[in-house]
Protein backbone atom coordinates (compact mmCIF):
# COMPACT_ATOMS: atom_id res chain seq x y z
CA UNK A 1 0.00 0.00 0.00
CA UNK A 2 1.20 3.13 -0.71
CA UNK A 3 1.76 6.27 1.13
CA UNK A 4 -1.29 7.89 -0.74
CA UNK A 5 -3.97 4.81 -0.44
CA UNK A 6 -2.83 4.81 3.41
CA UNK A 7 -3.43 8.47 3.55
CA UNK A 8 -6.73 8.20 2.02
CA UNK A 9 -8.20 5.30 3.95
CA UNK A 10 -7.19 7.34 7.74
CA UNK A 11 -9.37 10.26 6.50
CA UNK A 12 -11.90 7.81 5.21
CA UNK A 13 -12.09 5.67 8.31
CA UNK A 14 -12.01 8.90 10.68
CA UNK A 15 -15.44 10.52 9.05
CA UNK A 16 -17.29 7.47 10.31
CA UNK A 17 -15.77 6.74 14.23
CA UNK A 18 -13.81 9.44 16.31
CA UNK A 19 -10.53 7.68 16.59
CA UNK A 20 -9.08 10.14 18.52
CA UNK A 21 -10.50 8.97 21.69
CA UNK A 22 -8.08 7.96 24.45
CA UNK A 23 -10.29 4.47 24.76
CA UNK A 24 -10.16 4.18 20.64
CA UNK A 25 -6.49 5.22 20.55
CA UNK A 26 -5.23 2.44 23.07
CA UNK A 27 -7.67 -0.07 21.29
CA UNK A 28 -5.96 0.65 18.13
CA UNK A 29 -1.90 0.25 19.99
CA UNK A 30 -3.28 -2.24 21.82
CA UNK A 31 -3.98 -4.55 18.26
CA UNK A 32 -0.93 -3.17 17.14
CA UNK A 33 1.43 -4.02 19.84
CA UNK A 34 0.72 -7.95 19.66
CA UNK A 35 3.98 -9.67 18.28
CA UNK A 36 2.45 -13.39 17.72
CA UNK A 37 -0.81 -15.14 16.86
CA UNK A 38 0.00 -16.30 20.35
CA UNK A 39 -0.53 -13.33 21.95
CA UNK A 40 -2.98 -12.06 19.39
CA UNK A 41 -5.29 -15.06 20.46
CA UNK A 42 -5.00 -14.42 24.17
CA UNK A 43 -5.98 -10.68 23.42
CA UNK A 44 -8.84 -11.77 21.37
CA UNK A 45 -10.27 -14.04 23.81
CA UNK A 46 -10.18 -11.95 26.74
CA UNK A 47 -11.45 -9.13 24.67
CA UNK A 48 -14.26 -10.84 23.49
CA UNK A 49 -16.72 -14.05 23.70
CA UNK A 50 -16.08 -17.22 21.73
CA UNK A 51 -19.82 -16.28 19.57
CA UNK A 52 -18.00 -13.12 18.85
CA UNK A 53 -14.35 -14.61 17.86
CA UNK A 54 -16.97 -16.86 15.87
CA UNK A 55 -19.12 -14.46 14.40
CA UNK A 56 -16.13 -12.02 13.23
CA UNK A 57 -14.23 -15.53 11.75
CA UNK A 58 -17.53 -16.28 9.80
CA UNK A 59 -17.52 -12.66 8.37
CA UNK A 60 -14.06 -12.70 7.22
CA UNK A 61 -14.94 -15.98 5.26
CA UNK A 62 -18.12 -14.45 3.87
CA UNK A 63 -15.71 -11.36 2.67
CA UNK A 64 -13.54 -14.34 1.42
CA UNK A 65 -16.13 -16.32 -0.62
CA UNK A 66 -18.03 -12.69 -2.02
CA UNK A 67 -14.06 -11.70 -3.00
CA UNK A 68 -14.30 -15.35 -5.44
CA UNK A 69 -18.14 -14.45 -6.47
CA UNK A 70 -19.41 -17.25 -4.78
CA UNK A 71 -23.72 -16.78 -4.54
CA UNK A 72 -25.13 -15.56 -1.50
CA UNK A 73 -27.52 -18.95 -0.89
CA UNK A 74 -24.14 -20.46 -0.97
CA UNK A 75 -22.28 -18.47 1.82
CA UNK A 76 -25.59 -18.35 3.67
CA UNK A 77 -25.64 -22.02 3.79
CA UNK A 78 -21.40 -22.44 4.34
CA UNK A 79 -21.09 -19.70 7.15
CA UNK A 80 -25.02 -19.51 8.75
CA UNK A 81 -24.58 -15.84 8.38
CA UNK A 82 -28.01 -14.28 7.45
CA UNK A 83 -28.70 -12.66 3.91
CA UNK A 84 -28.90 -9.17 5.29
CA UNK A 85 -25.28 -9.90 7.08
CA UNK A 86 -23.82 -11.13 3.86
CA UNK A 87 -24.95 -8.32 2.07
CA UNK A 88 -23.44 -5.69 4.34
CA UNK A 89 -20.16 -7.32 4.39
CA UNK A 90 -20.74 -7.14 0.62
CA UNK A 91 -21.22 -3.57 0.67
CA UNK A 92 -18.30 -2.98 2.96
CA UNK A 93 -16.44 -5.20 0.50
CA UNK A 94 -17.16 -2.59 -2.03
CA UNK A 95 -16.84 0.30 0.25
CA UNK A 96 -14.36 2.94 0.10
CA UNK A 97 -12.56 1.71 3.71
CA UNK A 98 -11.06 -1.04 2.12
CA UNK A 99 -10.26 -2.93 5.17
CA UNK A 100 -11.40 -6.58 4.23
CA UNK A 101 -10.20 -5.89 0.61
CA UNK A 102 -6.54 -5.42 2.57
CA UNK A 103 -6.40 -7.97 4.45
CA UNK A 104 -7.70 -10.40 1.96
CA UNK A 105 -5.47 -9.06 -0.39
CA UNK A 106 -2.46 -9.78 2.27
CA UNK A 107 -3.69 -13.05 2.79
CA UNK A 108 -3.22 -14.37 -0.20
CA UNK A 109 -0.50 -12.72 -0.74
CA UNK A 110 1.25 -14.98 1.66
CA UNK A 111 1.29 -12.81 4.97
CA UNK A 112 1.04 -15.08 7.56
CA UNK A 113 1.27 -17.50 5.94
CA UNK A 114 4.07 -19.50 7.74
CA UNK A 115 2.27 -22.31 9.72
CA UNK A 116 4.54 -21.64 12.35
CA UNK A 117 3.99 -18.31 12.96
CA UNK A 118 0.23 -18.47 12.76
CA UNK A 119 0.06 -21.07 15.53
CA UNK A 120 -2.70 -23.45 15.98
CA UNK A 121 -5.55 -21.01 15.62
CA UNK A 122 -7.59 -19.51 18.45
CA UNK A 123 -8.75 -21.45 21.27
CA UNK A 124 -12.11 -20.92 22.82
CA UNK A 125 -10.98 -22.40 25.67
CA UNK A 126 -9.45 -20.44 29.03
Amino acid sequence: MNKNTSVEIARSVQKNIDWNTPENKQFVSAILSLESSKETEAFLRDLMTEGEITEFGKRLEAARLLSADMQYNFITQKTGLSSATVARISKWLKGSLGGYRLVLSRLSNGHHSNPAKLGKGLSLSR
